[in-house]
């Protein structure tokens, strides 16, 4: 029987606690798993964490005394610690940008009872202190078979909430937390952490606007490439309208698509082959790659001719070509391109086969 006896309803609300918490944290750990296989379903959203954590007892016990204790008491109103903690169970998707967050939740909502949203980015825009209270909040309903359990198993807490932020806010809450919550500071040095908050903010933009920037430069470079069959020495333009000289995956598209109509070049794949380009030439530029490759290419296609023909199941992709073009092109700058037998084997097939004098360019 609830009451207005606080100190009783501390009682009764701490014996409940140590007698689920058991249950409590494994229904965490099914919320959590459930949620991570939802996000995890080739959605298109890349490098989220799903994190999870009951609410410790003394925590739950202030939250109640400062939200809801003294308002019930005023109005005679009693109460049940329990009923008014809708958080006992706390969940947090962490995802890489601000756009991400409403995708991470229409992804989400549909497999529960969704009870309450609160969009705090909207709520607090503008606020001199708002940046570390940024993100999406989801008060929602689950089921016993949501978390592995039988249908109608006795739950004892049946909603939990769901905070949905960028890293960069959730790496400023903490931080903001353990520096405003700890001890009072003085004005001056909070008009510096709300600097700091901007900056953060800030932050969180510049990443999510040169995600686009990168996409629009690896679209563009594969719709050029797809649109015209320019040779591929031909200058690529960057945004600012000047030439660039540079490998880097934009040229780099730009280039072996010429040579690889029919291959679906992955942006992510060709980020860290370039690197591994540069890393065995730091100084290599567009037009040496570009050279390397078109007049090596030739050579190459008949190597993966007799190659493909003698060791059947196992083929040679636009990676392993570029590899080889690479190594035929400066074998002892390339030499890491290729594995040891494979370079062995190459250098006994062209002892056999020399390179032709006149460079092949067709794809």
């Amino acid at each position: 029987m609830a009451s207005l006896h606080f100190e009783q309803e501390e009682q009764l609300f701490a014996a409940f606690y140590t007698s689920q918490i058991p249950l409590l944290r494994t229904l965490c750990e099914g919320l959590q798993k459930h949620i991570a296989e939802l996000l995890g379903r080739g959605n298109g959203i890349a490098g989220v964490k799903v994190e999870g954590r009951v609410k410790d007892l003394d925590e739950c016990l202030r939250k109640f005394s400062s939200k809801y204790r003294y308002a019930l008491e005023e109005a005679n109103q009693p109460y049940a610690i329990r009923d008014h903690l809708t958080d006992l169970i706390g969940l947090r998707v962490v995802c890489l940008y601000e756009d991400e967050i409403w995708k991470v939740a229409e992804l989400i909502r549909p497999r529960f009872n969704v009870i309450e949203i609160t969009d705090k980015i909207a709520k607090v825009e503008g606020t001199d202190d708002s940046f570390g209270y940024k993100g999406l909040h989801l008060d929602l309903a689950y089921r016993a078979e949501d978390v592995g359990l039988e249908p109608g198993f006795p739950l004892p807490a049946e909603q939990f909430e769901l905070q949905v932020r960028t890293i960069i806010q959730d790496s400023w809450s903490v931080l903001d937390h353990q520096i405003k919550y700890k001890k009072s500071i003085p004005s001056p040095l909070k008009r510096r952490i709300n600097v700091l908050a901007a900056l953060f903010e800030l932050a969180d933009r510049e990443f999510r606007q040169i995600r686009d920037e990168t996409e629009a430069g690896l679209q563009s470079a594969l719709d050029e490439s797809a649109l015209q069959d320019a040779p591929p020495d031909s200058r690529l333009a960057t945004r600012d309208g000047h030439a660039s000289s540079e490998l880097n995956a934009f040229t780099f598209l730009k280039i072996v698509n010429h040579f690889f109509k029919d291959f679906a070049f992955e942006p992510d794949k060709v980020d860290g082959f370039v690197e591994s380009i540069k890393s065995w030439s730091p100084n290599i530029g567009r037009s040496d790659f570009n050279s390397m490759v078109r007049h090596q290419i030739g050579t190459v296609k008949r190597y993966k001719q007799y190659f493909e023909e003698r060791n059947e199941g196992l083929k040679f992709n636009p990676y392993t070509v570029i590899r080889h073009c690479l190594y035929l092109g400066d074998k002892e700058t390339f030499k890491p391109a290729l594995r040891r037998n494979a370079k062995e084997a190459f250098d006994a097939w062209l002892s056999q086969n020399p390179p032709q004098s006149k460079p092949g360019s067709e794809a």
